[in-house]
């Protein structure tokens, strides 16, 4: 039976991280992740993630400077000494509370110098988070959403993985966006699966609750379990009204 993890990056966002961990154990997810955690006290996340029996399954580094609309500073030229600094920050927060993945965001960036300075940004990573037993992961954007975001597909993702040879570092297989990227969800998945550490699903193209649009999560969901795939289903969805009124793709999909 598959596994769900609510992402509390959109989902009960109005609440507390604590607060909104026990909601989604009371919604009958399987787990939570999250964007950025770092205005809640890791001791609080930590012990409702104890009281609820759910994992905290990944966080993201910080995005950067709000004033200048950063999303990720990783693969951004002139900006490592605060890529370096987040990816610290993101290291010791997982750490206490036992989060296994790292999402390293690479930012709005193109051409060679930001490639190296990603795989640079990314070495570093994986030195810090390996000590822990904590993997890193990488992921495609898509244009529309985040213009110049330095990962824009999942060749390019799966070469740097290819190039840095670290085990560590894994492809965050985001349904959403690979789909508005390139399509070819089922062909993708079976041949990027041996790189792919999460897997996450929205509605395309609405980014909604995952019934209904142009992907067919019935069948992904089949698909993974035939391809051996072992770990949660990322829920990264904007609800489109109440989220417990929009919860029956959760059982729906559990089945299939």
């Amino acid at each position: 039976m598959a596994r769900f993890s609510a992402n509390l990056g959109f989902l009960w966002k109005d609440l507390s991280l604590p607060d909104a961990i026990r909601q989604a154990r009371k919604a009958a997810f399987d787990a939570v992740e999250c964007h950025w955690p770092y205005g809640a006290a890791p001791d609080e996340v930590y012990q409702a993630l104890t009281e609820t029996g759910l994992a905290m399954l990944s966080l993201n580094t910080r995005p950067g400077d709000p004033a200048k609309k950063d999303f990720g500073l990783c693969a951004v030229p002139g900006r490592e000494v605060e890529a370096q600094e987040a990816i610290r920050e993101a290291v010791s927060y997982a750490r206490f509370i036992r989060t296994p993945f790292i999402h390293v965001m690479a930012g709005q960036a193109e051409g060679e110098a930001a490639h190296r300075c990603f795989l640079e940004n990314l070495d570093y990573a994986a030195d810090q988070a390996e000590k822990d037993g904590i993997q890193l992961l990488i992921e495609p954007i898509n244009q529309r959403e985040i213009p110049g975001y330095f990962l824009r597909s999942t060749e390019q993702a799966a070469q740097i993985i290819e190039d840095l040879g670290r085990p560590s570092i894994r492809l965050m297989f985001d349904c959403y966006h690979v789909q508005i990227i390139e399509g070819d969800l089922s062909h993708r998945l079976e041949t990027l699966l041996p790189l792919i550490g999460h897997v996450q699903i929205a509605a395309v193209p609405d980014r909604g609750e995952p019934d209904r649009g142009e992907v067919n999560y019935g069948h992904i969901v089949r698909l993974l379990d035939d391809l051996g795939y072992r770990g949660a289903i990322g829920a990264e969805y904007r609800p489109r009204g109440a989220i417990e009124d929009g919860l029956g793709w959760l059982f729906d999909l559990r089945g299939a």
